[in-house]
């Protein structure tokens, strides 16, 4: 029975090509453009790091000016200064635990037709790997007296390492950084977490880098950050002082991961944390009450509001547009039943039920669904398009839609579709036979 229903819908919709059309399109806008806003915000929510959510977390020392907290959501620096994350390195608490932040270097090869240019870079310490599970495809991480002393050795990408060395073993090659010969020691697989949960200061939707390198190169290379430095006092940074006042400085511009495998370890931690930060206020530092947090990625993404206010509300104008499309797909639901009204007097005086002609016409608009979902997903896709064109780039990660939301788009067109239907079908079903079988 159902299928002859449908033959009947699709042939209802041959009979009237524009009205029909008029209704797909109806859905299909309403689909496309909150399918093209959720699509963003439900990648933008993704937490790439779900999987160790229990175990990884954030580090944060209000290290900040005992007048003026930090502009930040709980009032701590997102980051820590230099000199704290080198003294939190000499911890043997967490299994591990990464010191980086985000840099850039001019890339080129020593006799090679490849052209010089400016790349990311990732300055980092070795547990980096590890920590976040990044995948290798050739070699591995540096030594662990590399986080601390000059080596000049590095990790490329997979991209990198293809345009570098057509994609071959490159481990023992050498590269040249900033002048600086610098040999590879291990290539990584494709790895893309969106957003970067590691380091939402600078884009949270930015690539990943494209090199690694060690933490220890600080004073040789004199590196500072290409992300964002915040500083409340900068007196050890006066004349004379040089780069090594900088690195004394307040200055907070260093990421700082640890991973905890269980409460103990968690609470051993936090004990260390208190301890260190009770011994920087006896020299004279972090004049403002004790406070610390570990946040986990999940909590980290929301206090970094990676889906903005801004975002939620965008979603939900969106569904409030679908609203809309629906309540102008009832009206013409509506007249096209009521067209035929003739034909289901005639039905249900030979004995067909209320509820037979009524899921008969609600099936109707469920294929005006299906058809408006299929149109809509084009249309999401055109948006989503246009969107990561607009952005140029910066959105590439996550103004994609996944199987999920194409999956999502097709329900939520068939939801809109049946609600369109709900009143034309129940009005066509109580339709009066005697009415029609007198002009028949």
């Amino acid at each position: 029975m159902i299928g002859y229903y449908i033959s009947l819908a699709l042939r209802s919709l041959r009979s009237t090509p524009i009205l029909s059309a008029l209704m797909v399109a109806a859905i299909a806008v309403g689909v496309g453009a909150s399918m093209t806003v959720l699509t963003l915000n439900y990648m933008m929510s993704q937490n790439a790091l779900e999987h160790k959510d229990d175990v990884l977390f954030a580090v944060q020392l209000d290290s900040w000016d005992v007048n003026e907290a930090a502009n930040t959501t709980n009032e701590i620096p997102w980051q820590l200064t230099y000199k704290d994350a080198q003294a939190l390195l000499r911890s043997d608490i967490p299994t591990h635990q990464v010191a980086m932040h985000r840099y850039g270097f001019t890339v080129k090869l020593e006799d090679s037709a490849i052209r010089p240019y400016t790349a990311d870079i990732r300055v980092t310490t070795r547990d980096f790997f590890r920590l976040f599970d990044v995948p290798f495809i050739y070699g591995g991480t540096w030594e662990k007296s590399a986080d601390n002393s000059p080596m000049q050795v590095v990790v490329l990408s997979k991209a990198t390492n293809e345009k570098l060395f057509s994609g071959k073993n490159s481990v023992g090659e050498t590269v040249i950084l900033n002048s600086q010969p610098f040999t590879v020691i291990g290539v990584i697989d494709t790895w893309e977490p969106s957003p970067k949960v590691y380091d939402v200061n600078n884009s949270s939707f930015a690539e990943v880098e494209s090199l690694f390198v060690p933490f220890g190169l600080h004073r040789k290379l004199e590196i500072f950050s290409w992300g964002n430095t915040n500083g409340w006092d900068n007196s050890g940074e006066g004349e004379g002082k040089g780069y090594e006042g900088f690195l004394q400085s307040e200055s907070v511009w260093i990421q700082f991961w640890v991973e905890l495998d269980d409460n103990e370890q968690k609470a051993e931690y936090e004990s260390f944390l208190t301890a260190y930060i009770q011994g920087q206020k006896e020299q004279g530092r972090f004049g403002r009450p004790l406070k610390f947090a570990l946040s986990k990625p999940s909590e980290w993404l929301v206090l970094n509001e990676v889906l903005s206010d801004d975002n939620r509300i965008l979603g939900w104008v969106s569904l409030a547009f679908l609203l809309v499309c629906v309540i102008n797909a009832v009206a013409l639901l509506l007249a096209k039943f009521l067209r035929k009204a003739p034909e289901a007097g005639v039905r249900r005086a030979l004995g067909a039920s209320r509820n037979a002609i009524f899921t008969q016409h609600l099936i109707e608009s469920s294929t005006i669904g299906i058809l408006g979902g299929i149109a809509g997903i084009l249309l999401a896709f055109i948006g989503i398009s246009g969107i990561r064109y607009l952005a140029m780039g910066q959105l590439d990660t996550v103004a994609r839609m996944d199987w999920v939301m194409v999956i999502a788009a097709i329900g939520l067109a068939l939801i809109a579709s049946l609600l369109a239907g709900l009143y034309p079908a129940w009005r066509i079903s109580r339709t009066n036979p005697s009415i029609y079988l007198k002009t028949q």
